[in-house]
């Protein structure tokens, strides 16, 4: 299906791309896109993004509805850490999306968790299978994941109410002088660029306590605990107090200044009790080759 949007300029000498971004609540590259694909016509005409428009001409803008993504197994290797009845551990590699969306077909953790797993909850929806939490692309670690719907609503309960415990271990930009540093700022979708997270006053709670392990003077180690879990929220909050995570180009510098490959989180401890006995339990990972590597590199002063 697709929609037909006409918009009808009052401004003249305003580039067609700026328009459109200003009009429709979309990206400026997705709207770059549209128009090269012949989408946009103005006074019934194919139009490139740096055509200027004249007050009077008529925008016409056909939006296709994005191509549905389906979660399918495939047999891609999967660390499994622990699985029982009623819950699996698994360590995401960095590099790996959680589940398919678009741009993102298949390849996906939830691919091959279909693959290698039996069951999976139904409450996150077809794309969406015993996926109670998630963590970022070019993050790795520990993810929980539900095999039935009584222990996804058990583990969805303990994030929300704060008893769950997520420990990430993170390179920042520069030297944090305090030991401890508490991060407690709102995050919402931000307001200049609807791909990235911003601190704003008006979104949801966020707090993150970060602890320094290690210092190298350009670069600091520490460890960053989550108490509620924002989409970016520990990579928005390290950039809030001036220490971007290392390696990442969308929060922090674009060109990196580590020999890493994305950023550097690793979401190394994951605490919370068994949906069905109640027993406390806790999974640890150390930290991945690729991190270890970039750590020898700092602790060497390369």
């Amino acid at each position: 299906m697709s929609e037909e949007i006409t918009l009808n300029v009052t401004q003249s000498e305003t580039r067609l791309d700026k328009y459109l971004t200003a009009h429709l609540d979309l990206t400026r590259s997705r709207i770059k896109n549209i128009i090269l694909a012949g989408d946009v016509l103005v006074n019934g005409a194919a139009a490139r993004p740096s055509d200027k428009l004249r007050a009077g001409d008529v925008v016409t803008v056909t939006l296709h509805a994005p191509k549905q993504a389906s979660a399918e197994p495939q047999d891609i290797p999967v660390d499994i850490v622990y699985q029982d009845e009623d819950i699996a551990v698994v360590n995401k590699p960095q590099g790996m999306v959680v589940h398919p969306a678009p741009g993102n077909a298949d390849g996906t953790l939830v691919n091959a968790l279909l693959f290698h797993l039996d069951d999976l909850s139904g409450i996150g929806g077809e794309l969406r299978p015993g996926i109670v939490h998630r963590i970022d692309k070019d993050t790795s670690g520990l993810l929980v994941v539900a095999k039935n719907d009584t222990a996804h609503a058990s583990l969805a309960e303990q994030l929300a109410q704060k008893t769950a415990r997520r420990v990430y271990a993170a390179i920042v930009h520069g030297n944090i002088k305090q030991d401890e540093v508490t991060v407690d700022k709102a995050i919402a979708r931000s307001r200049k660029d609807r791909k990235k997270m911003a601190p704003d006053p008006g979104g949801k709670a966020a707090v993150t306590h970060f602890k320094v392990l290690e210092r190298f003077g350009d670069f600091t180690l520490v460890e960053a605990e989550l108490e509620t879990g924002r989409t970016h929220q520990i990579r928005v909050h390290a950039t809030g107090i001036h220490h971007p995570v290392a390696g990442d180009t969308v929060y922090g510098p674009k060109k990196p200044k580590l020999h890493s490959h994305g950023q550097m989180l690793h979401a190394k401890k994951l605490v919370l009790r068994h949906p069905a006995s109640g027993e406390e339990m806790t999974f640890s990972l150390p930290l991945p080759a690729y991190f270890e590597a970039v750590l020898r590199g700092l602790r060497a002063g390369q």
